[in-house]
């Protein structure tokens, strides 16, 4: 076994962020597969607060991405969509070890009781069998009602379409409008990809792979990555994987076993020092995704509240952290209203300990210009109210 490596906790935060790409240029040649790739996969999100999730993501490691780059890539079989542990774009070589994933979430989906339709099995064939015919099609193409009112509830027919969509017969062929399309997987997919390994080897690819993203890593952590391993199959990896020892320093300044890239050592020699300027990240950046890995790391507490009633949220419906250099300044709720044109700044919440002058309030609203771009919010009418809701 090889000996133990300490990495003390500024390390891990500049490697960390240099992994997830917030590191390098925020500019220069745009290449989104090649992003996506180097992230492992990239979640999508319908709520458009100012603008989509992945639209974030992406504009955080270079600034020249617009929104309406990313479908293309979809329909032209660069990336496919699947569940990790949310919809996300997938690179689309990875496609032979995903296999896995699809026998596993079809028969998860098969037995589970929420994904029960009500359909019988002639309807739902009648359901494929449309597809199969006139090609790929919406859920608006299909007319069955859901049982209730509920937030969570589905029409029977979009439960059957998922299901078959959770077992790759189905395939997310392109998007219109964030709309899915839905059609046959044997015309979406490649060929030669759907020829998987056996789940054994899977695994061990998906595994060593989530390792390579993360750099250092639990099991459990591993194991969260993808979304497709137990914990106990990643115990049984990390036994066998090539890997190094090492202990983390906490922002706490406790030390914590982890495993490390075999490159750890040349990882943490070539990433660069975090940059100083402000950043404003996306609730579901894959930076700050896992949440006790980001308490853990940097000393931030952040929770997602969208779906916490409003009595009971600590700070508001949709916030972003916001970065700078290696930790986390603050967070803040914006609200676009695309239409009139405006940017409005309805919460503000520095971290303890953190001074907020007049250089930095600069810094923030010049991000929060660059952003508002972003959206389509070109006129600084959005911006200068905004900015004095903060400074108030």
């Amino acid at each position: 076994m090889s000996a133990r490596l300490d990495i003390a906790n500024r390390d891990a935060r500049r490697l960390w962020l240099w992994v997830n790409g917030l590191s390098g240029p925020a500019s220069g040649p745009l290449d989104v597969p090649g992003m996506i790739a180097a992230l492992g996969f990239l979640q999508i999100d319908t709520i458009r607060n100012v603008t989509r999730a992945h639209n974030h993501i992406l504009w955080s490691r270079n600034r020249n991405f617009r929104e309406g780059m990313l479908w293309p890539h979809l329909a032209s079989r660069d990336l496919f969509e699947h569940f990790t542990h949310d919809a996300s774009l997938i690179p689309t070589a990875q496609l032979p070890y995903w296999q896995v994933q699809f026998r596993r979430l079809g028969a998860r989906a098969a037995a589970h009781q929420w994904h029960q339709s009500g359909l019988g099995a002639r309807e739902i064939e009648r359901i494929r069998a449309r597809i199969a015919t006139e090609g790929p099609l919406s859920t608006h193409a299909f007319d069955t009602r859901a049982a209730s009112r509920e937030m969570w509830a589905r029409p029977p027919h979009k439960k059957a379409l998922d299901q078959m969509w959770y077992a790759g017969d189905l395939a997310t062929c392109h998007r219109q409008n964030f709309v899915k399309f839905y059609d046959l997987g044997e015309r979406v997919f490649p060929a030669a990809l759907l020829e998987g390994p056996d789940d054994h080897e899977a695994l061990t690819h998906l595994s060593d792979d989530a390792l390579d993203r993360l750099s250092m890593a639990t099991p459990g952590e591993v194991a969260r990555f993808w979304g497709v391993a137990t914990g106990a199959e990643a115990r049984h990896w990390a036994a066998r994987a090539r890997t190094v020892p090492v202990r983390i320093e906490g922002a706490d300044g406790i030390w914590r076993d982890a495993l490390a890239h075999p490159e750890i050592e040349a990882r943490l020699q070539a990433a660069p020092a975090a940059p100083a300027r402000l950043r404003l990240l996306n609730p579901f950046d894959p930076a700050i995704r896992d949440r006790a890995r980001l308490e853990r790391l940097f000393g931030f507490d952040y929770r997602n509240e969208m779906f916490v009633p409003p009595a009971q949220r600590r700070w508001g419906y949709y916030v972003y952290p916001l970065l700078e250099g290696d930790r986390f300044v603050g967070r803040i709720a914006l609200k676009a209203e695309r239409a009139a044109g405006w940017l409005s700044v309805t919460g503000f919440w520095p971290e303890p300990g953190v001074h907020w002058g007049t250089a930095r309030f600069a810094r923030l609203e010049r991000e929060i210009a660059r952003f508002a771009r972003l959206a389509g919010i070109t006129g600084s009418d959005g911006i200068a109210p905004a900015l004095q809701t903060v400074m108030k």
